[in-house]
């Protein structure tokens, strides 16, 4: 399904500036598109155009699959001692009404509960608060692998980390070889939100800095280790602040190549201190979805985090640039639910992942949090 590699057809169906041209030419081409005309798309470029130019990528990338996981989520805690304007999960510290903190043995019962299911990773991630610190973790992880040796563990951001190794009084590189041991096998790409450092002080102040985040996450590559990243998106950032953060993440990917996935998150104004910014569209989503294809030339998938912006918008991004839809879930996440997302229950069985994927004509790929193949569904 790889599109010929020609502008002819954008030319004839969009009547596109000499611009958009040539950065359509760059594509096709295989180049590398700059700074200004990654923000140029954002402003100029229509739908169109952007999910040829994104479907042209990701068909060569990854042919016509489109990924997904057997999964589940544990949530730690809710109570947190940040209180980032666009949160609708977290509960201060002060004030724990409606909060949680799960002990070591709680989220290991979660995790039993799941004994007979052929789930393949566990995402464990939540607030922070000072009694779920290093031993809490090491300790965590490690009853995990020894009663289920096989489930990957992806947990923890560096929002996490930053506050947990500094309460250690370890540096991050001891810090996070501890983690590793204990069992910790990859990063979730949580805690980015934007990286200009403006931005993030007004929406998410107090937490670790952009370059701390993107240190842990280097440091993390450098021990022969994977994990995801994240962009929030459709607040008060700026479109050049967008092309920023992927520039940043595209530097990184070069260096280390430890980044398996780029998921942008839409923010959602439910209940939080955000709540009088509106929304951006499902075209806008669809947009920056394709934007970040076409711009992270190094990264291997982009995902649709199905439970953020609901499984019908989830299936369009599939002729936009995303090859990988997250997993099943099974209703264990409240982060983005308690934030107005479209599932309030996000629960897919393997049937519905596989019949959303097949829905578009596209192969249906069950894979491990590493992009290693478990099983191919072949379409109906």
């Amino acid at each position: 399904m790889i599109l010929e590699n020609t502008t002819e057809s954008i030319i004839k169906a969009s009547n596109i500036s000499n611009e958009l041209k040539a950065i359509a030419d760059k594509v096709f081409a295989g180049q590398r598109i700059s700074f200004d005309e990654g923000v140029l798309l954002y402003k100029k470029a229509e739908l169109g155009f952007l999910g040829t130019l994104a479907n042209f990528v990701r068909e060569k990338k990854n042919g016509n699959k489109v990924y997904f996981n057997h999964n589940f989520h544990v949530e730690p805690t809710n109570v947190c001692v940040y209180s980032c304007a666009f949160c609708s999960y977290s509960r201060l510290i002060k004030n724990r009404e409606d909060g949680w903190e799960l002990s070591v043995e709680q989220i290991l019962e979660k995790v039993k509960a799941y004994d007979n299911q052929d789930v393949t990773e566990v995402h464990i991630t939540g607030g922070v608060v000072p009694k779920q610190d290093l031993a809490f973790y090491t300790d965590l992880f490690r009853k995990i692998k020894s009663h289920r040796p096989n489930l990957h563990i992806k947990a923890l951001t560096p929002v996490e980390f930053h506050y947990i190794f500094k309460k250690a009084k370890v540096t991050y590189e001891e810090g996070l070889k501890l983690m590793h041991e204990a069992g910790l096998d990859s990063l979730p790409g949580g805690g980015a939100e934007i990286f200009d450092q403006a931005i993030r002080d007004q929406i998410a102040g107090g937490k670790c800095t952009s370059e701390e985040w993107l240190t842990l996450h280097e440091l993390w590559h450098k021990m022969g280790l994977h994990s995801n990243a994240t962009m929030l998106y459709g607040h008060i950032e700026t479109f050049e602040h967008r092309i920023d953060h992927m520039e940043r993440l595209r530097q990184l990917q070069d260096r280390t190549g430890g980044f398996n996935a780029f998921i942008p998150l839409k923010f959602r104004n439910k209940e939080n201190q955000m709540a009088h910014v509106p929304e951006v569209s499902i075209v806008e989503d669809l947009r920056n979805y394709a934007i970040s294809r076409i711009y992270l030339d190094n990264f291997n998938h982009i995902k649709a985090y199905w439970a953020m912006i609901g499984r019908n918008t989830a299936q369009l991004s599939l002729a936009f640039g995303t090859d990988d839809l997250d997993g099943t879930i099974d209703d264990t996440t409240k982060i983005y639910s308690m934030a107005g997302a479209e599932e309030q229950n996000p629960k897919l069985s393997t049937a519905e992942l596989v019949g959303l994927i097949q829905g578009v004509n596209r192969e249906a790929v069950e894979r491990d949090t590493l992009y290693n193949v478990v099983k191919t569904y072949q379409q109906a």
